[in-house]
C-alpha cells in the first residue's frame, strides 16, 4: 500500500466528484521558450488558475508567475536540458532535487521519457531513480509517454509499450497521448492515465471530442496546455472540458456550454 502522504497528494490532484483530474499545462516553455500566448505566463495562468484542478509547470515559472497563496496543486516539471532548436529532444536529464519539489509544495512531479529513443536509457534509469526520490519523501512521480518531434509515434502499440513500460518503473500516473485503440493501452496500464492535447487542434468540437473519447475509454483526465491556452476563448474552453471530464458530458453538450460562455467573455486579441 503507498505511504499515506503519497496517496494524500494524488488525492489532491484528483476531484472527489469524478475521480478524474483536468490539469492544466504550462511548462511549454522549458524547452520551446516564449511559446504563442504563454509569452507572459503570469497573465496567461491567472484567469485559468481557478478552473484548474492542478498546474503543470517549472519551478522558475511557479516561482515567477503564481501566487504564493494559490491552493491549486502544482504538478512540477524536473526533468529537462534539450531545446526545440536541437534534431534530439530525447537528451534530457533530471533538473530539479526532490528537495526542492518538497520546497515547493509540489503534490506531483513529471519528467519525460523517451522510448525507442536515442537516449531511453538514460531517460528510464532517471525515472527510476526519481520515483526511489519520490518514495522517501511521499511524492508522486508522472512520466510522459514524449515523443519528441516524431509525433507519428502516437499509435497503440507504442504507447501501450511506452506507458507500460513507466509503470513498470514505478510511475504512480502517466500523461500520454490519445489514439485509436486508446482503450488497450489503459488496459495495459495499471496506474491512472491523462491525455495530452498536444498541438492546438483545429476547433473547440475537436478537442472536446478527444477529451470526450478519452474519458469513455478510461482515462482518469486530461492535462492539456495550447488547446486550452491558445484559445480565443480560455476560460470557456477550460470549463467545457471540465463538463466533459467531471459530468460525462458529450462533446456537444459541453460545446454548447462552450459557446454560452463565449457570449458573455470577451475575445482575446490575435497573437
Amino acid at each position: 500500500m503507498a505511504d499515506w502522504g503519497l496517496s494524500n497528494r494524488l488525492a489532491r490532484m484528483m476531484s472527489p466528484h469524478s475521480g478524474n483530474t483536468v490539469m492544466l499545462a504550462v511548462d511549454h516553455g522549458y524547452f520551446m521558450g516564449p511559446t504563442r500566448r504563454l509569452e507572459n505566463a503570469r497573465a496567461t495562468i491567472a484567469p485559468l488558475l481557478p478552473h484548474a484542478d492542478a498546474l503543470a509547470l517549472t519551478r522558475g515559472i511557479l516561482r515567477s508567475s503564481v501566487p504564493s497563496g494559490s491552493t491549486v496543486p502544482i504538478v512540477l516539471r524536473v526533468s529537462g536540458g534539450a531545446t526545440i532548436l536541437k534534431e534530439d529532444l530525447s537528451d534530457e536529464a533530471i533538473t530539479v532535487s526532490m528537495r526542492d519539489a518538497v520546497r515547493l509544495n509540489a503534490s506531483a512531479v513529471a519528467m519525460s521519457i523517451f522510448v525507442g529513443a536515442p537516449h531511453e536509457h538514460d531517460s528510464l534509469v532517471n525515472l527510476s531513480k526519481l520515483v526511489n526520490d519520490g518514495e522517501e519523501v511521499g511524492v508522486p512521480v508522472m512520466a510522459i509517454t514524449a515523443v519528441g518531434k516524431e509525433l507519428e509515434k502516437r499509435d497503440q502499440r507504442y504507447l501501450a509499450l511506452a506507458c507500460r513500460v513507466a509503470v513498470e518503473h514505478g510511475a504512480h500516473l502517466v500523461k500520454t497521448y490519445y489514439c485509436d485503440g486508446f482503450e488497450k493501452v489503459v488496459e495495459a496500464c495499471p496506474v491512472p492515465i491523462v491525455v495530452a492535447g498536444g498541438p492546438k487542434l483545429d476547433s473547440d468540437r475537436a478537442v472536446l471530442e478527444l477529451a470526450h473519447a478519452a474519458i469513455k475509454q478510461g482515462a482518469h483526465g486530461i492535462d492539456m496546455g495550447r488547446n486550452v491556452w491558445q484559445s480565443d476563448h480560455p476560460v470557456a474552453m477550460l470549463k467545457g472540458l471540465r463538463a466533459v471530464v467531471h459530468d460525462k458530458a458529450t462533446a456537444a453538450e459541453a460545446l454548447d456550454l462552450l459557446n454560452g460562455e463565449k457570449a458573455r467573455a470577451p475575445t482575446l486579441a490575435p497573437a
